[in-house]
């Protein structure tokens, strides 16, 4: 079923019933009433579709305009009524404006710069329209295509077909605020890009160029260099071309190592690697880059309480060669990573690698987690899942949709979170089902329930709905004998809590409970990237050729979560030297990543009767 971009009212009538059911889609919000749709369809009931309606419509409104070039389509844009003021030379008559439907990549970009102005605040549509565009131009044009286009617009000689000094420098400062807000907006990964590096240093050098005979633009030139780090100030006269050139050296010193400087954090960058204790579970790991073997096999040796010198941390391909890890060699590397994966073997007195035996490790495990505060368990998840949601760049989001670059490359804090939520619920079964005795078992899951409850009320809906998936788990829910031994309270809690995570009407018990939450707050990540995926495969990104950049609003629309998300910083309340035990746990979990071995270890403490 494919949905365009204007909503339209649906209504479907059942053949068996008197009177109709009627479905209306109008807001993003409303987007789980399609459930009801399909299932109407399923039962054979007809459709009726109506144009949209809801409110009065004035003679203007609406009214569709076409921009052509050589008699070809360039622009689509409809007349809507302005919320704000109108820009100064843009794009707007009166309390009207024209927003963008569809167009070519260059009109697009063209109109958004016509449509800025240059006070200290946009209007909220202008604002929206720049955003949309940054934030979606990967999907219909290269980053070199989008530095040329800008490059083009700020070196023309006229400006809508005028030459005078006013009007070119205006055009020039609309060009600079654009990329100012797009440096704003992208940061480090601005330095990544090669075209973005080389665009950078040359228009900074046309500004150079230009302050001398525009003065205008040194208020631009001083929130640039703002904006890239450089701290020195100079003065119009300094502009001069008797010495622009002076300044030119000292300044791109200073910006090239702006540029540089995403190269020297790379070794600090903390990763997740799996350590294999046997062949179906790992400790996942949070490490730096620059980790060796012997720091890696410390913290798995205490993890799963074994004596650091009785083991050996080894490389092993998928062709079953294995590789010892000295000491000091780096554990972490990107050949590793394709190749193969890291196991924890148990030398004997001949230092002989053997691998531990499938339970030997989980006999030995004391239940640590029962001694511990369910609050403050809860909080450091949260700790954890912030540091990670916080460093997820919103484009992240749209390479992992839209899939232009073919790898991970792009999306790596996205993953991690991702891989986190899978761990967290792998982590829930895995605790429950290594307790062979029945009472603490018990005790086990009241504790994840507690946890739940916890991460629901700090706003963690990510780590929320992972636990509550891994109670679920068919291999814990089997679990008769535990679950009739939990109290009617946790019972009861439970239940409430399962009903966030209900999927009828695409979520909306989810929806409606977050959309209450005040920031900071971590969404369910899952349902986020199933949203943006919804819009992307309902609608085509090109219309007879043009960009089709309402249904770029619409994901950007959406994107804009993990802005609002993190309207606020999120700070841990924990002191360091009280919860070290707390928060290494819960950065190195245990897990069983095998569907198999969680099924086994369940019939094995309750046979099936």
């Amino acid at each position: 079923m494919s949905w365009d971009c204007g909503f339209k009212y649906i209504f479907a009538f059942s053949p068996t019933l008197k009177a109709g059911v009627m479905c209306k889609l109008q807001e993003r919000d409303d987007i789980g009433r399609i459930e009801l749709v399909q299932k109407l369809a399923r039962e054979n009931c007809q459709f009726l579709q109506t144009e949209k309606k809801e409110r009065e419509k004035s003679e203007h409104d609406d009214e569709v305009t076409t921009v052509q070039e050589q008699e070809q389509d360039v622009l689509v844009l409809r007349k809507v009524q302005s919320c704000g003021p109108a820009p100064l030379g843009g794009s707007s008559e009166g309390d009207w404006r024209y927003v963008v439907v569809s167009g070519t990549p260059e009109k697009i970009l063209e109109h958004l710069l016509n449509d800025l102005h240059l006070e200290e605040v946009q209007d909220k549509e202008t604002e929206t329209l720049l955003d949309d565009f940054l934030l979606t131009y990967t999907v219909f044009m290269t980053t070199d295509d989008l530095c040329q286009a800008l490059l083009r617009h700020y070196s023309a000689k006229k400006y809508q077909g005028k030459d005078e000094n006013s009007d070119v420098s205006c055009r020039k400062r609309k060009v600079l605020h654009l990329v100012s807000q797009w440096i704003s907006l992208y940061k480090d990964w601005l330095h990544e890009d090669e075209h973005s590096k080389m665009f950078l240093k040359t228009i900074y050098r046309n500004v150079l160029d230009d302050v001398y005979e525009y003065p205008i633009l040194e208020k631009e030139l001083k929130e640039f260099q703002k904006i890239l780090g450089m701290h020195r100030r100079h003065t119009v006269d300094e502009y001069s071309p008797q010495k622009k050139n002076k300044a030119l050296f000292h300044q791109f010193s200073l910006k090239e190592n702006w540029l540089q400087h995403r190269g020297t954090v790379t070794e600090t960058e903390e990763i997740f690697c799996h350590v294999y204790i046997t062949e179906h579970s790992y400790v996942s790991v949070k490490a730096k880059v620059s980790s060796t073997a012997q720091e890696i096999l410390k913290v798995v040796a205490e993890k799963i309480q074994h004596a650091e010198e009785d083991l050996a941390l080894v490389a092993v391909t998928f062709s079953g060669e294995k590789h010892e890890l000295q000491p000091n060699d780096l554990a972490i590397s990107k050949p590793l990573d394709a190749a193969g994966r890291m196991h924890v073997y148990r030398k004997d007195l001949a230092d002989t690698l053997n691998p531990l035996a499938e339970n030997e490790e989980s006999q030995q495990r004391s239940m640590r987690i029962l001694g511990m505060n369910t609050w403050d368990l809860a909080l450091e998840l949260m700790n954890f899942d912030w540091c990670l949601f916080n460093s997820i760049h919103e484009q992240e989001l749209i390479y992992f949709t839209f899939s232009r670059q073919g790898n991970g490359e792009h999306t790596v804090n996205l993953s991690l979170l991702l891989q986190r939520c899978n761990e967290v619920q792998l982590w829930v079964a895995t605790e429950i089902l290594l307790c062979s005795q029945l009472g603490k078992r018990v005790q086990l899951v009241k504790k994840f329930i507690k946890i739940a409850a916890h991460c629901k009320a700090q706003r963690n809906l990510n780590s929320f709905f992972a636990i509550v998936m891994g109670l679920n788990t068919a291999s814990v829910s089997r679990l008769s004998q535990t679950w009739e031994k939990i109290p009617g309270k946790f019972k009861k809690l439970f239940s409430e809590l399962e009903s966030l995570t209900d999927p009828s009407l695409n979520h909306k018990a989810y929806r409606d409970a977050f959309k209450k939450m005040k920031p900071p707050k971590i969404p369910f990540m899952p349902l986020l990237l199933k949203d943006v995926t919804f819009i992307h495969e309902g609608n085509k990104t090109f219309l007879d050729n043009l960009v089709n950049f309402e249904k770029l609003h619409m994901i950007a629309d959406t994107v804009r979560t993990l802005r609002h998300c993190r309207t606020n910083q999120f700070g841990g309340e924990m002191s360091p030297k009280e919860h070290q035990e707390l928060k290494s746990y819960v950065n190195h979990l245990y897990v069983i990543d095998s569907q198999q071995a969680l099924f086994e270890l369940s019939h094995r403490i309750e046979p099936r009767v």
